[in-house]
């Protein structure tokens, strides 16, 4: 029966069908229920700007508020250390799940302030993740992050030799990755990669500045073409 509830409840706040598979026991379903009513009291005593009331789990940091906007049905789960300051702020779409002890900084240097994090409908953001937003990320629709995973949009200036490495400034590109991609666990995008609609990268991957085609799989350090998913 309550299986059957949730079912119904998930489904329309995720607006396809969700179905809660039924062999789970009501007494896990009735702590994990229980867990969530506390993480939307949290996201209605928040103040965020948000379409709906959002989930917001325990021990979360959440800097800058006025920077951040979104959509129905966004999670973010516990201990994640959010900063928005940006010129873009943070962006999460309908539906936007955010892992456990997961940290997004938008600015990581306060003599030049970041771009930001643009997020798309039904993304996964996996568990213990780093998203260094300092040159832009965008993630589209229907990606899946997966856990241990990090994004680092800006890198170091290291040509003069004669100059320490952490005096020579850093450069901004972005990070963007398309669609329905399945970044795996463990893997690392660095600034300047592309990602196009329908790619995977493989776990524990290194993904470099480049382009990569849509519908690629990816993998190795540095990563490379595998093979095509059609």
């Amino acid at each position: 029966m309550l299986a059957q509830t949730l079912s119904k409840y998930i489904s329309k706040i995720k607006g396809e069908d969700y179905r809660v598979d039924h062999r789970i026991p009501n007494s896990y379903l009735l702590n994990l229920s229980i867990s969530r009513i506390l993480m939307k009291i949290r996201g209605w005593l928040s103040g965020l700007n948000s379409k709906g009331i959002p989930f917001i789990g325990r021990r979360v940091i959440i800097k800058t508020k006025s920077k951040i906007s979104m959509g129905h049905g966004v999670s973010i789960n516990n201990n994640c250390y959010v900063d928005a300051l940006s010129v873009d702020g943070i962006r999460l779409g309908n539906n936007v799940s955010v892992g456990p002890n997961t940290k997004i900084e938008c600015t990581g240097n306060l003599q030049h302030i970041g771009k930001g994090l643009i997020v798309g409908d039904d993304v996964g953001l996996g568990s213990d993740n780093f998203y260094g937003c300092a040159g832009g990320i965008t993630i589209g629709s229907n990606s899946i992050v997966g856990n241990f995973v990090s994004f680092h949009s800006e890198n170091h200036v290291f040509t003069d030799l004669e100059t320490p490495i952490r005096l020579q400034g850093v450069t901004h590109v972005g990070i963007k990755v398309g669609q329905n991609c399945w970044i795996g666990a463990k893997s690392t995008i660095l600034d300047g990669a592309v990602i196009e609609d329908g790619c995977i990268i493989a776990a524990g991957a290194v993904v470099k500045a480049g382009i990569y085609k849509k519908n690629g799989i990816y993998g190795g350090v540095p990563a490379r073409l595998l093979k095509f998913r059609d």
